[in-house]
């Protein structure tokens, strides 16, 4: 496959769908920017693409909670064909708002189908954090991460509700067990530390998790808001590099897709 094609869901409240589409056009895909309405009234529309993305923003204003509304749409109304594109092993990725939305639809951490087993919710801090954060790279199980010599990461993030937490201890223990835990938060040292490095105060330190398939990853932090390496905050200090840190992420997605669907 010469150019993999991505499809980027967006919806009211949706901001950073642009971001993301630039991200995966400069690692080589063609990028559809599609509202949740159009794919709703035409599901078959899915299966044109490779690449499923829910970007960051405030989808529907976050009322009830950030991405339920959203998570709902999919959930009743694209569950099956999100199972087929699954199936079809085609990649699925949640920034921010997309990993809430992935998460109460009950596509991550997909330990129990059908079961919301894991939530984002309210910062430990009480507000809104914007801020800069290390992650660690913790299993190479995600396709996004997959064969790689990048064990860390620096990226932005810009949430209200970026706790992750789990539905009790048996399941996060289990995606430890199976490696879904992607990313972790870090100092700069990379050590395991709390506030501020760990912004929201997720459990276990989580920034990012996979499906047991490794075709779906979702996490907080922007790596679209980090692909060109003028993009970091000290690359006059530090020099520049040939790309920003989140670009591996949508580069490997990319690289996936046409060695899976040539």
């Amino acid at each position: 496959m010469a150019t993999p094609k991505v499809l980027i869901l967006r919806t009211a409240g949706t901001n950073c769908d642009y971001e993301t589409g630039y991200a995966f056009e400069k690692a080589g895909a063609k990028v559809d920017v599609v509202h949740i309405n159009i794919l709703l009234a035409n599901k078959k529309l899915l299966k044109e693409y490779q690449i499923l993305t829910l970007p960051g923003g405030f989808t529907y204003g976050d009322d009830v909670s950030a991405g339920k509304i959203l998570a709902n749409q999919i959930k009743y109304n694209l569950e099956e064909d999100i199972e087929a594109f699954i199936l079809g092993k085609k990649l699925i990725l949640g920034i921010c708002n997309g990993f809430q939305t992935l998460t109460k639809a009950g596509l991550l951490p997909f330990i129990n189908k059908g079961h919301q087993e894991a939530t984002l919710t309210f910062n430990d801090s009480n507000k809104f954090e914007d801020r800069w954060v290390y992650l660690k790279v913790c299993s190479n199980k995600s396709v996004f991460i997959k064969d790689t010599d990048v064990s860390t990461l620096y990226l932005p993030i810009a949430h209200g509700e970026g706790k992750f937490i789990t539905k009790g201890k048996p399941v996060l223990d289990k995606i430890i067990t199976n490696h879904q835990v992607i990313f972790t938060y870090v100092n700069e040292c990379g050590e395991e530390a709390g506030y501020p490095w760990n912004p929201g105060g997720s459990v276990h330190n989580i920034a990012g998790i996979c499906d047991p398939t490794g075709q779906i990853l979702g996490m907080m932090p922007h790596p679209e808001r980090h692909v060109e390496p003028t993009q970091h905050p000290r690359w006059t200090r530090n020099g520049l590099k040939e790309w920003g840190g989140g670009f591996i992420i949508f580069k490997n997605a990319v690289s996936y897709v046409k060695s899976v669907f040539s």
